[in-house]
């Protein structure tokens, strides 16, 4: 029995998709609605948070090719699940879900049964982004944060803000590093002790020390993914501390100061997960503590943009206007 097209009904053949047809530019078209195949699910999208790693592509690097698939560049993407594919068990059509899909600039996208992860009823009607809040549990695990630590963490985004809550619950005197006043705003409200400007590379380095006694930082977490402040994390961590790179350097080569990262004999952690099921591992933590009420991402979505305006939401999220960590595409 095909039990994609039972369970469908009779829903549309087409489905709206953002479709980015060139450097800075996309349309919205009617294209197929997909069909899941064996061990899938079609997920009826509620919305697709929109991430910095979009911004590469979006400018139209040399390796880029336009037109992008329909709903390509988008896997932030939560809603609920309308059709199953053959073989899939353990999940319902009707159920609400955080997908790790990769096509979720779009009003519906497929996503395998086993990268799917379903949301409680407290968490109903709240906009759940898994991958990147996944990421930011991820990260704080391979960061191996301890209770009364030292952290820097340089860049308050929204995967910065996450990390400095998530840090100062844990007991650390978190230090935020960030370049704009508002970000540190945020800083301060998820639990940073101190703030500081990211401005002046030595200015920076001589407060750390200050603010250490001399000993710098245990734990120093890159969010920003630039060569600047990547140098200038290494120069926060202490001798035998950890450098964790979260930033996402996509932009070309770094050089590093080995000599520094040899006197120091401090340890590099570069905590960007490729293995899928380590996503839904940290996608399945994130919602089991938002449900639980430990962590509370609802205040760092500052932006909502209909589909029809993601090229906007792309610029604000490079552009980062006033007041902006997060934006979400809702549908």
């Amino acid at each position: 029995m095909d039990r994609d097209r039972e369970q469908e009904g009779n829903a549309a053949e087409t489905m709206r998709a953002a479709v980015v047809t060139g450097p800075g530019r996309i349309e919205v078209r009617a294209v197929p609605l997909p069909r899941p195949g064996p061990g899938q699910v079609r997920v009826k999208l509620e919305g697709c948070g929109v991430c910095a790693s979009n911004l590469t592509p979006w400018e139209g690097p040399d390796w880029m090719t336009f037109p992008t698939e329909p709903g390509a560049l988008g896997h932030e993407g939560w809603g609920v699940i309308d059709a199953l594919g053959e073989g899939v068990g353990g999940l319902s059509v009707g159920d609400r879900v955080a997908a790790l899909s990769y096509r979720a600039y779009a009003e519906y996208d497929l996503a395998e049964a086993d990268a799917v992860v379903p949301l409680p009823p407290a968490l109903a009607d709240q906009p759940f982004p898994g991958e990147p809040l996944g990421c930011a549990m991820n990260i704080f695990q391979r960061s191996d944060i301890q209770a009364g630590q030292t952290v820097a963490i340089i860049g308050i985004g929204f995967l910065g803000a996450l990390l400095t809550r998530l840090a100062s619950d844990a007991g650390a005197r978190v230090i935020a590093i960030s370049r704009r006043a508002c970000s540190l705003d945020v800083a301060r409200s998820m639990g940073a002790a101190e703030t500081i400007v990211l401005d002046d590379h030595h200015g920076i380095i001589a407060r750390v020390k200050d603010l250490t006694g001399g000993a710098f930082c245990d734990r120093v977490i890159e969010a920003v993914g630039k060569q600047w402040p990547l140098d200038l994390a290494a120069e926060l961590t202490r001798e035998r501390g950890r450098l964790i790179v979260a930033g996402y350097h996509q932009d070309g080569p770094r050089q590093v100061n080995m000599w520094l990262w040899n006197w120091r004999g401090i340890d590099v952690i570069n905590a960007h997960e490729r293995d899928p099921k380590a996503y839904i591992h940290g996608i399945r933590v994130a919602v089991a503590a938002v449900a639980a009420g430990r962590l509370d991402p609802g205040a760092l979505y500052t932006h909502r943009y209909p589909l029809d305006r993601l090229d906007e939401a792309l610029n604000d999220t490079r552009d980062r206007p006033d007041g902006f960590l997060k934006a979400l595409v809702t549908l």
